[in-house]
């Protein structure tokens, strides 16, 4: 489900014409994943898009955050598990 979401954060960027980006994710997990693939043999597919993606960035990275310097994003998934409905959320912040 991580993964998935990094992939559709990185689709969004892309058609936005973002091309240098800094991922930051509270799941240790995804970031070993995108640096460490061989290890998740599972996932093959799904790396693969990742891979496809991050060609296309001029820089791309990703970095673990903790839960606790993640609110808003934390006390988003919490509210959205509540409704009915799906919602998306990207926070755009230039770099300084």
């Amino acid at each position: 489900m991580e993964l998935e979401a990094l992939i559709w954060g990185m689709q969004c960027m892309l058609r936005h014409n973002k091309l240098i980006i800094l991922f930051e994710t509270d799941c240790s997990d995804v970031v070993k994943m995108v640096y460490t693939p061989e290890e998740w043999p599972a996932f093959a597919i799904l790396f693969d898009e990742v891979d496809r993606c991050k060609r296309r960035f001029t820089s791309f990275s990703i970095a673990h955050m903790l839960r606790m310097k993640n609110t808003k994003a934390d006390k988003l998934a919490r509210s959205a598990r509540a409704l009915r409905i799906d919602v998306y959320y990207v926070n755009y912040v230039s770099p300084v």
